[in-house]
């Protein structure tokens, strides 16, 4: 019976393991195949990303052999070549037709981009590349406009893709304009930082210091009615010094060691030197030092 007893349980261990087993192996190929699904998606988002960019592309080449044939047409033109007009009238209408379609198609490609998983920054670039080539045709095409006026030839379809390519272009330099901007201004914020040093009554003074209590470390910067005013603004690329003005002082914020050295002058007086600004200001965006 003891031996009976003593099977009957190796089994359900036995089934235990194999249901445990089977369990797993559905749960990994489950997790497989969510993976597959994903690496399909992405692959089928790029490949339309890149269909779009070389699209565009071709558009590109397009106008620029268009350019070339309108080139070759001026002189012709200048002379009053009626035949030589027309070429340049359907060259004309041409290229503002492809640089409305290239347009659309990077608005597409653009939108993409920022709904897409692949953040891709080497497609951004050229992306971004493919918006100031798209400027730069307008301008010539401008060029063109004013080259021809100079003397005396007007071309209808000329002045009617300036007037219209005229504010797109406009509306892609404030863009690119905007971005730029938005790019510095994220820039400045991601290496900036502050810093303060004073004795422990003037940090208290400006609720740096909490005023209760022995001081303990964590007591620095726990106080909300901080003082932010009293901190000193830095760019943390380029402020690799700060002299502290006393021959003693402590280091309250949490910095790594290793990537700052304090130091005395002939007068004994300390600067802070920070020899690694990256590993500096990875733990805190704010020094606070007391002095004596």
């Amino acid at each position: 019976m003891k031996k009976l007893a003593i099977l009957i349980v190796c089994a359900a261990v036995v089934a235990s393991c194999d249901s445990f087993s089977g369990g797993s192996k559905s749960q990994l190929k489950a997790e497989n195949d969510s993976l597959l699904m994903e690496l399909t998606q992405r692959n089928a988002e790029l490949d339309e990303m890149m269909g779009t960019f070389n699209d565009i592309s071709e558009g590109f080449r397009q106008i620029n052999a268009a350019e070339s044939r309108v080139d070759l047409q001026r002189g012709a033109v200048a002379e009053g070549s009626l035949n030589a007009k027309q070429q340049i009238t359907s060259d004309i209408e041409f290229i503002r037709k492809q640089m409305e379609e290239n347009k659309e198609q990077i608005a597409k490609l653009q939108s993409m981009l920022k709904n897409s998983k692949n953040n891709s920054a080497q497609l951004k670039r050229a992306v971004e590349s493919l918006t100031q080539e798209l400027v730069a045709k307008t301008q010539r095409i401008e060029e063109l406009q004013a080259e021809l006026a100079s003397r005396n030839i007007r071309i209808q379809e000329l002045d009617a893709a300036v007037t219209g390519l005229a504010a797109d272009k406009e509306a892609l330099s404030a863009e690119n304009e905007a971005k730029a901007k938005t790019v510095a201004e994220q820039d400045k914020a991601l290496n900036t930082a502050w810093f303060v040093f004073g004795t422990k009554k003037e940090l208290k003074d400006q609720k740096i210091l909490t005023n209760t209590g022995l001081f303990q470390k964590k007591q620095v910067l726990k106080d909300g009615d901080i003082n932010k005013d009293y901190f000193t603004q830095v760019d943390i690329r380029t402020t690799k010094e700060i002299k502290l003005y006393s021959k003693d002082a402590d280091i309250l914020t949490t910095h790594p060691a290793g990537s700052y050295a304090l130091e005395k002058d002939d007068k004994g007086q300390l600067t802070l030197k920070i020899t690694n600004p990256k590993d500096f200001w990875s733990v805190s965006k704010y020094l606070v030092i007391q002095v004596k």
